[in-house]
């Protein structure tokens, strides 16, 4: 069942959960007496709705499964919990407010869509907890509503109260204003407002306009003075100039909606204002696609962002004030139902307050974190005549972690000194994501443009980021580098560089495998790992990983390297049962996994197998899981934890104890069904001992975890765990202690037991 209103007021234990007082009364409250901030007590509220678990029920009962998109929005509603948290710094609060909304409008978008999709389709399939789409949306839109009071609530009642008074940060109301601040705002609106808005009306000679996806909108009633006629019409807030109007006094801020809306009068000069209320829409991200059928991938890909930019709208956030007509106005033009409307007592979109958050106010943020240069790049480069970062993998192989560890000093030093390496003869890549301005692409073009080989696979489905990905290839290409933009039916997700250089005893091939994305902005705000190696079985296994990407080469044989959808699955399945062997044979058996998202069901059938074997298995998933821990029989010896923290955890390592010869991997896969079965994903196993010790002990520094750990329930409640003692460390600030004291070198003493 979705969280209750009660849920909602404490943010506590169902079990503990008493009076009515407030969450951010809750926080606050304890700072206000003088103490030290305690986190809120231990649970968030729950939209997934799991049933009981008959004990003689089949592996693939539906009730031993947690619903997908449930499971989402539980997950949100952690990540809203860190707006909540005291304990953060008050801009970081505020960032993660308008994190919780950035995610809840793509989860619309994508997941919301696309059971929308297939409800209109008449699709009855069956999701693995047993729910057709329409019940699926009817209990998202049930679970959503809640988390829509809290945000605001969470903004309205906690943190701009909060800003006011400790970071002199004010958010006006217009009404609030003197007559001078509206004299000054009118001018200010009659020379940068006014010009570029298009009042757009409705009537038989007006048809009801186009609106973008996620604009915010104004809707307009007008009464013609003589006539006493009514009208509609549509303003479209411009915030790409940003959304907040300041004032002639230093931090004062006041929205442009509500700076237009004072003003509107210009725009409709000779007819009387009846009312005007924001409102902003959300269509359907989830756009079919055949690629079987399509001649070019590319114009695909461009069809399906028009299809997109057209597509359903799924959702419309609405002031709670704006009266019945114009909701039902909108009703009929936009096609929507009454569901579909979601009321907001305050902003609406909060996603903009990241702008707010990114003010220079740096008492009210996290304390800045400097990525440090690993030890081995430090100490060998800080010579005259230091080797090149491939003497150094030459040396042994390096693993790196970021963000505690530089993505500039090592993985972007290695694709950069490949480019300027004249012994380097082919560089090859696959690129999901990168920033804008990458010195990635730039290296790769440089590289180019002097006459290597240079071959990258550009992958056009990676969702959102669509665009930027063709114009990306595009640039490429024009400096003479390979460019594939995908492999038809598959979606390449694997981090993978190769690097061909001639050497005096031949060709030597040295490769990058990671679990991030090569961007040097998300590396600053993303927990990955990479590995940089020049083992000769992986350089083979790229090698031949990349004829496959680029060419036609589908049956491949690989020595090391685990490749999705080839084989990663089977593997995995292997390393599960193997624990159970040696469980039953030396009473051992022990798993840790630590990924983003845990939904395949084959996989999770082989975890509650190996479970009921005796098999102590610990999970450590950020966001949904569809798994039930600790239920009698099938998971009592399965644990499930979830960290959130200042750094977005997207590392995935993989930990089977082996019979005391732990075998430990890295790459880019979750265990999703999407990740096994959809997509080009890439996973080594890291062999150097010291190395095989340093995951190991990430792993443990995760599992014990008291700060920012969440345990996940059987019920699906998601509790927080309690410090025990004060001013407990969570993992993330011990592995910046680590880091700041550089205690991760590879010849660190790490304890593999």
């Amino acid at each position: 069942m979705a969280g209750s209103e009660k849920d909602l007021s404490t943010l506590r234990d169902p079990a503990a959960q008493q009076g009515d007082g407030s969450a951010a009364t809750a926080v606050d409250g304890a700072q206000a007496d003088g103490q030290a901030p305690e986190p809120l007590t231990f649970a968030v509220p729950r939209a997934t709705s799991p049933r009981p678990v008959p004990r003689r029920a089949a592996l693939g009962d539906p009730r031993l499964f947690f619903n997908r998109e449930l499971s989402w929005l539980d997950f949100n509603w952690r990540v809203l919990y860190q707006a909540l948290d005291e304990r953060n710094p008050l801009l970081e609060r505020v960032r993660f407010l308008a994190i919780t909304a950035s995610n809840l409008d793509e989860f619309f978008r994508k997941r919301v869509g696309g059971l929308r999709r297939q409800k209109a389709a008449g699709v009855q399939r069956l999701s693995p907890d047993g729910r057709t789409p329409e019940e699926q949306l009817r209990l998202i839109s049930r679970a959503v509503r809640p988390m829509y009071r809290t945000l605001t609530e969470t903004w309205e009642k906690t943190l701009k109260p909060l800003l006011r008074e400790r970071a002199g940060i004010h958010i006006r109301d217009y009404e609030t204003l003197g007559k001078a601040q509206k004299t000054a705002l009118h001018r200010h609106f009659m020379a940068n407002i006014f010009p570029i808005l298009t009042p757009l009306a409705v009537d038989p000679g007006h048809p009801f306009p186009f609106i973008s996806n996620l604009s915010l909108s104004l809707a307009v009633t007008l009464r013609h003075p003589t006539r006493g006629t009514e009208h509609f019409a549509r303003l479209k807030v411009p915030t790409s100039r940003g959304r907040w109007v300041p004032l002639d006094e230093p931090l004062h801020f006041v929205p442009v909606e509500q700076v237009i809306a004072a003003n509107i009068r210009e725009l409709f000069r000779g007819m009387e204002i009846v009312s005007v209320h924001p409102f902003r829409i959300t269509r359907n991200a989830d756009v079919r696609r055949d690629e079987e059928e399509a001649d070019d991938l590319i114009e695909m890909i461009a069809e399906e962002l028009r299809e997109r930019r057209f597509a359903e709208v799924v959702r419309i956030e609405v002031d709670a004030r704006m009266p019945r007509e114009v909701r039902e106005l909108l009703m009929r033009e936009l096609d929507l139902q009454p569901d579909d409307f979601y009321e907001v007592e305050g902003q609406i979109d909060l996603a903009d307050n990241s702008w707010l958050a990114d003010l220079d106010l740096p008492e009210h943020k996290f304390e800045p974190w400097e990525p440090v240069i690993p030890t081995r790049l430090l100490h060998e480069g800080e010579a005259k005549d230091r080797p090149d970062i491939f003497a150094v993998i030459r040396n042994g192989d390096l693993l790196v972690h970021h963000p505690y560890e530089s993505f500039r000093a090592s993985v972007q030093r290695f694709i950069e000194e490949a480019a300027e390496d004249p012994n380097v003869l082919a560089i090859k890549q696959t690129l999901y994501r990168t920033s804008d301005e990458s010195p990635i692409v730039d290296a790769l073009q440089r590289a180019a443009e002097s006459g290597k080989q240079v071959a990258v696979l550009v992958e056009v489905k990676a969702r959102f980021d669509e665009q930027n990905n063709i114009e990306w290839g595009q640039i490429l290409e024009k400096s003479g580098v390979h460019v594939t933009y995908g492999l038809v039916g598959l979606k390449t997700h694997s981090k993978t560089t190769l690097v061909i250089r001639e050497e005096q005893d031949g060709l030597r091939a040295y490769c990058h495998i990671g679990t991030g994305n090569y961007n040097p902005k998300t590396a600053r705000l993303y927990t990955d790992l990479g590995l940089l190696t020049c083992d000769p079985d992986l350089g083979y296994d790229l090698i031949n990983l990349f004829h496959y990407l680029t060419g036609y080469s589908p049956e491949q044989n690989y020595r090391k390297l685990i490749v999705a959808p080839r084989d990663m699955r089977k593997t995995f399945i292997q390393l599960v049962r193997a624990e159970v062997a040696f469980q039953k044979e030396h009473g051992n058996g022990h798993i840790i996994a630590k990924m983003n998202a845990l939904d395949d069901v084959e996989m999770i059938q082989e975890l509650y197998r190996a479970s009921m074997a005796g098999v102590r298995i610990d999970l450590i998933v950020r966001g949904h899981c569809r798994l039930r821990p600790g239920l009698p029989r099938f998971s009592e010896n399965i644990r499930v934890i979830s960290i959130l923290g200042r750094f977005l955890e997207h590392s995935r390592i993989y930990y089977f104890h082996n019979n005391g010869a732990p075998r430990v991997f890295i790459g880019s896969a979750d265990w999703m069904r999407r990740n096994l079965d959809d997509r080009v994903e890439a996973a080594a196993e890291v062999q150097e001992p010291a190395l095989k010790a340093r995951l190991v002990q990430t792993l443990r520094l995760a599992l014990d975890d008291h700060r920012s750990a969440w345990e996940l329930r059987p019920d699906g409640h998601y509790v927080l765990r309690q410090p025990r003692h004060p001013g407990e460390k969570g993992f993330q600030e011990v592995l910046m202690e680590r880091a700041r004291h550089l205690t991760l070198r590879a010849d660190a003493p790490w304890d593999i037991r």
